[in-house]
């Protein structure tokens, strides 16, 4: 038994991704063109823009533009843990 497209979500079109959530994508990139020869990486942040082309993620590095065909795995994840203050020691 085979599942068609048609029946299963596509990772890029998950009701979560909304401007304002924060999210971890993977997405493909062009193996040629990467560092060390990956075919997907992943983008970590809160979602700055969504329309029926791409995601823009605002990552601890900046800003990144998805574009949604790319996307493989999309989660909602929980915010980021406050840093604990730092102590002197005595």
């Amino acid at each position: 038994m085979t599942m068609r497209d048609g029946h299963r979500q596509r990772a890029g079109w998950a009701r979560f991704l909304q401007v304002g959530n924060r999210v971890v994508l993977r997405y493909a990139i062009d193996r040629e063109t990467s560092p060390h020869g990956e075919s997907m990486t992943d983008a970590l942040g809160t979602i700055q823009s969504v329309d029926e082309a791409e995601l823009c993620v605002m990552t601890r590095r900046g800003q990144v533009r998805v574009p949604r065909m790319l996307v493989i795995a999309a989660k909602e994840v929980p915010p980021p843990p406050t840093r604990r203050a730092v102590r002197e020691t005595p």
